[in-house]
């Protein structure tokens, strides 16, 4: 069915374009809510000429296969996440795992549009001889370490633990003596119950409570540099995309724009009320990861981030990049941006008043 739109997209009468894609995420899961969101904005920018059919995780191939599903037009599209393509090259992990220089997923997003990611991310695909176009948006809140039977409160708790996570998360896990394995999300319960596991992190409350995590571990340990400055990435087939007009392709360009906004607010929205929910009516424990172990993943992801840069050249200049654009804007940030946390402080610490 996608196979035969290569050549140029499916047209209908009035000049209507239908594409086929699918997202990395399972169909109950708020992510995929976030990719229909994305395909009704280009629907709606376009008066309906552009439709996307977005199928979940799995209707085609494994969330872990888009990219070359994709690049070989077994589908139009995808939605997904850089870090499941780490495989195919550690550099495309750095876009969702690691701690960005210190960078949050929105600054992440503006070295991305204007401190060279863009283009060192089509490098990239041109080197893997990978057809696709490239849009990457949404920043993604700071992910949980995870989730646990009990808490972690040293370093020395994850050797040898069997825990689930994605892309270069897993070189870092495996840096600080973890047992690590990659599963799909819609199977980490079920790795859970099968005992395969004994700790996964996914990425938020919302999705956490939709798959089902607070019914396999009652301890979610907030915080982590594993994944602190990730982001969505939509990906078009490059004929599929270079034969749609020129006034549709910029509005698949704005419409990843304004889904990245939307996205963001609807997070702070669901995945607030999804934490409360869990804390107080499912007897979820939450806790700060200590900082022992966010200063051990900082000094592992170094020896990680300095093997794959010996080893990989288009992941030393990704990073030699991010690495210039975040002294700059994080310096800005440290300099400029009040500590919010004082003023929640002053309104809402019990017994202040």
């Amino acid at each position: 069915m996608a196979a035969a739109l290569l050549a140029s997209p499916a047209v209908a009468s009035g000049n209507v374009f239908r594409l086929t894609f699918q997202s990395a995420w399972p169909a109950k899961d708020i992510f995929h809510e976030f990719a229909h969101d994305f395909a009704r904005k280009i629907a709606d920018m376009s008066s309906q000429r552009l439709r996307i059919d977005m199928l979940p995780a799995g209707a085609v191939v494994r969330a872990f296969d888009l990219l070359d599903a994709v690049g070989g037009g077994l589908l139009d599209g995808a939605h997904g996440s850089l870090a499941y393509s780490a495989t195919r090259s550690p550099a495309l992990g750095l876009w969702g795992c690691g701690p960005a220089f210190g960078m949050d997923p929105n600054m992440l997003l503006a070295w991305h549009a204007y401190g060279g990611g863009r283009e060192l991310l089509a490098e990239i695909y041109r080197e893997l001889d990978i057809p696709v176009v490239s849009f990457v948006y949404g920043p993604m809140p700071t992910q949980p370490l995870g989730w646990f039977k009990k808490p972690i409160t040293r370093p020395q708790d994850l050797v040898n633990l069997r825990m689930r996570t994605v892309g270069l998360a897993v070189d870092l896990f495996a840096e600080m003596g973890g047992d690590v394995l990659s599963v799909p999300a819609g199977e980490i319960v079920a790795a859970f119950e099968r005992g395969t596991i004994d700790a996964a992190e996914f990425n938020n409350a919302s999705s956490d409570r939709i798959l089902g995590l607070p019914s396999v571990a009652k301890v979610c340990m907030l915080k982590s540099f594993h994944q602190s400055a990730e982001n969505f990435e939509v990906l078009v087939n490059q004929a599929v995309f270079d034969g749609l007009p020129a006034e549709i392709r910029a509005i698949v360009q704005y419409a990843a724009e304004a889904a990245s906004a939307e996205m963001s607010w609807k997070a702070i929205d669901r995945y607030t009320s999804d934490y409360i929910d869990m804390r107080l009516r499912q007897g979820v424990r939450f806790e700060p990861t200590p900082d022992s172990v966010l200063t051990a993943q900082l000094e592992a992801w170094d020896r990680v981030a300095e093997r794959m840069a010996n080893r990989h050249p288009a992941f030393a200049r990704v990073q030699a990049s991010m690495r210039t654009f975040a002294a700059r804007a994080g310096g800005w940030r440290d300099a400029t941006i009040v500590d919010h946390r004082m003023a929640w402080d002053h309104s809402f610490e019990p017994n202040r008043r």
